[in-house]
């Protein structure tokens, strides 16, 4: 393969994403303006050790006056003051209900268990699952809601603005957006809404119609049970069971920290990996895409100039600035940090590298470990 062969390869690997993101973005739209207000909304949030996030997350929700909703927070075996904080919020506002995660039972990871329980102990037609570590501006539950005016949909997913405050977070935390709007055909997803193979989502905030949860069985599913990363297992239990789901662009409905720090950035991403890109048939061709794609380009530039050929540089540098381009539509689209843009193919490649250390260490039989449990594999599921 001559040097003009690779950059041309490169510089088509780095329009792709691009393209798709133009395309996307009219499917990729925000929640209906005025919410729905009749059916009662639960808003379901797992807490476990979240003393320092509870407060704010619950006062985010009952900033919501007009919607019927209730929030129902599980203790799940927290060590810290967090039933405490909850109990003070329920004397305060009767909209909210502390509940007590039971024992978490063999071939379950904790945060579905946990969504599973608060799905029994929820009143409302809708449910809301939410993270603790979500903030919500005021009227979000009602405006999610109206998404089920479209009488064809049961699941639909919200992608927060990704608060990032360290380059730690910078570098890894946007590329979920990169990954989604550049690599999954929405047109194909709103299409064919009941194919598994579009399914995506968020696990940070999700909505569903209850009887279509309880007809998929819900977290409690198979599929979803032994999952850290309900995000995209549940929608596909949707789509499976023949139920339709969808995505919005939430950043003006919610916002979220996910991690604090790269050390906490790389082992948040790491506890799923497996299910994602990292996967022994998947992350090869992960890997051509996103280096041939996003960080290629960049080392062709010099490359190019060294063996003379203004040709190979001149595509480096288009490939180079079209992955930028993305990042810039991006930035502004989901309210992303600006400072974020000119690392890209660094960030890009300490995705690649955490991918590929979480197979390695998968392949040696490591389980790793989130909030003091050791993740569930998906072959452990009862």
């Amino acid at each position: 393969m001559t040097l003009e062969t690779l950059a041309l390869i490169a510089l088509c690997l780095a329009l792709l994403p691009l393209a798709l993101t133009v395309l996307n973005l009219p499917f990729f739209r925000r929640a209906p303006a005025r919410a729905r207000t009749g059916a009662l909304i639960s808003v379901l949030i797992p807490a476990r050790d979240e003393a320092a996030n509870i407060e704010a997350a619950v006062r985010s929700v009952l900033a919501d006056r007009k919607t019927p909703l209730e929030v129902v927070v599980l203790d799940d075996h927290s060590t810290d003051g967090t039933p405490d904080i909850v109990r003070r919020l329920s004397a305060e506002d009767p909209r909210v209900r502390l509940e007590t995660a039971p024992p978490l039972p063999g071939g379950w990871s904790g945060k579905q268990h946990a969504c599973h329980a608060l799905s029994r102990r929820a009143r409302g037609d809708i449910l809301l699952f939410m993270d603790a570590d979500v903030r919500l501006e005021p009227g979000a539950p009602g405006r999610f809601a109206a998404c089920f005016t479209d009488p064809r949909l049961h699941l639909v997913s919200g992608f927060p603005r990704e608060e990032t405050e360290t380059l730690g977070e910078r570098l890894i935390i946007p590329l979920i957006h990169v990954l989604l709007l550049g690599y999954l055909p929405m047109f194909f997803a709103r299409m064919f809404r009941r194919t598994a193979a579009f399914a995506a989502g968020c696990g940070q905030l999700m909505a569903v119609r209850r009887e279509a949860y309880d007809a998929t069985g819900g977290h409690g599913a198979p599929s979803v049970k032994a999952s850290m990363h309900d995000g995209v297992t549940l929608p596909r239990a949707f789509r499976r069971a023949g139920f339709a789901t969808g995505v919005v662009e939430a950043s003006d409905l919610a916002r979220c920290r996910m991690y604090e720090g790269f050390a906490a950035t790389w082992d948040g991403f790491s506890k799923n990996a497996t299910e994602g890109m990292a996967t022994p048939v998947g992350l090869p061709v992960w890997t051509v895409l996103l280096a041939g794609g996003h960080i290629l380009p960049w080392l062709l530039i010099p490359a190019g100039l060294i063996a003379g050929s203004a040709a190979v540089a001149w595509m480096g540098l288009a490939g180079g600035l079209a992955t930028l381009a993305q990042r810039a539509v991006l930035a502004i689209r989901a309210r992303q940090d600006w400072r974020a843009v000119p690392w890209h193919p660094v960030g890009i490649a300490v995705l690649l590298a955490l991918q590929w250390v979480a197979l390695v260490r998968s392949w040696r039989g490591h389980r790793p470990t989130w909030r003091g449990r050791t993740v569930a594999r998906g072959e452990d599921a009862a």
